[in-house]
């Protein structure tokens, strides 16, 4: 089964970027040098290790494999005005995807088999979608830092661990604001905000089982409330404390973010007007990320 909305030919990442992506990757591009820097902590050999090992253990998406996963594959990169990249589906029983672009390499996605079964063939576009908006936007190189230098800070000499830990804060700040891009990707390829949201929720509190039972609007009200409590500067620094390690937003300030994002002139304008210019997106040297 497919979905296909309105395709938005000549889209580009400036269109739906969220302005917190554009102000981080601002102040990344400020520090000289960062690529060299954090491959040169980790050799030639990490990137390499990340590529083989994933290909390895999954399985090509195709016409003849997982057909309808495929179609929501091609149905996305057409809304997205996007190169389809490779798919992968691998066995692992913690519901995730990410996406990894590798120098000279064909970017690929992959999503996990746990996730696929959690979420509806709406709510799979809307994650394929996502990880697409990474490709879009270009992640790709800061990417792949972010995760280099998580298996730096653990493998590293002191030195070089102070070094990778002190940069990783930055990239970690930069990878939480480009999540909220790539869920505006998500809201583009399904043009349907509940869509999005729901596979929030049921990334937040789900499984099998127990994903009929919830209710999408109890859990936007939880991220209205989640604002309410944290609106004084205790709470912002208690917000800041709790995910200054983590590599997403958290799950309810997600929903919030694109639930508002649904509603504003500038999406409105997007699926209206559509984009003219040519917006054919590129393969790009990076890494890969979480969904």
């Amino acid at each position: 089964m497919s979905f296909l909305q309105t395709p938005l030919i000549g889209l580009r990442a400036d269109h739906f970027r969220h302005p917190l992506d554009f102000e981080a990757t601002a102040n990344l591009k400020q520090l000289p040098g960062l690529d060299v820097v954090i491959r040169n902590l980790l050799g030639p050999i990490a990137e390499q290790f990340f590529y083989l090992e994933n290909i390895a253990s999954s399985v090509l998406v195709g016409e003849q494999q997982l057909p309808d996963l495929h179609k929501l594959l091609l149905d996305a990169c057409k809304v997205l005005d996007l190169e389809p990249p490779q798919l992968y589906v691998r066995q692992h029983p913690v519901p995730n995807a990410y996406t990894f672009a590798m120098r000279g390499k064909q970017p690929f996605i992959v999503v996990h088999t746990s996730l696929l079964e959690l979420l509806t063939s709406e709510e799979i576009q809307a994650v394929i979608a996502h990880e697409l908006g990474h490709l879009k936007c270009e992640h790709g190189v800061y990417l792949t830092l972010a995760n280099l230098l998580v298996l730096a800070a653990g493998q590293l000499p002191t030195l070089g661990g102070a070094i990778a830990q002190s940069l990783q804060a930055q990239i970690l700040e930069w990878v939480r604001c480009a999540e909220f891009t790539c869920d505006r990707a998500a809201l583009l390829a399904t043009q349907d905000s509940k869509v999005v949201s729901s596979v929030l929720m049921k990334l937040a509190g789900g499984s099998p089982t127990l994903s009929g039972q919830l209710n999408l609007e109890a859990f936007l009200t939880q991220a209205r409330a989640y604002d309410d409590i944290s609106n004084d500067q205790l709470g912002e620094l208690l917000k800041q404390a709790m995910t200054a390690q983590l590599t997403h937003p958290v799950p309810v300030l997600r929903a919030r973010e694109i639930d508002r994002w649904a509603s504003s002139k500038e999406y409105q304008s997007l699926l209206q007007t559509r984009p003219t210019q040519s917006g054919q997106g590129t393969k790009t040297a990076g890494g890969w990320r979480n969904w």
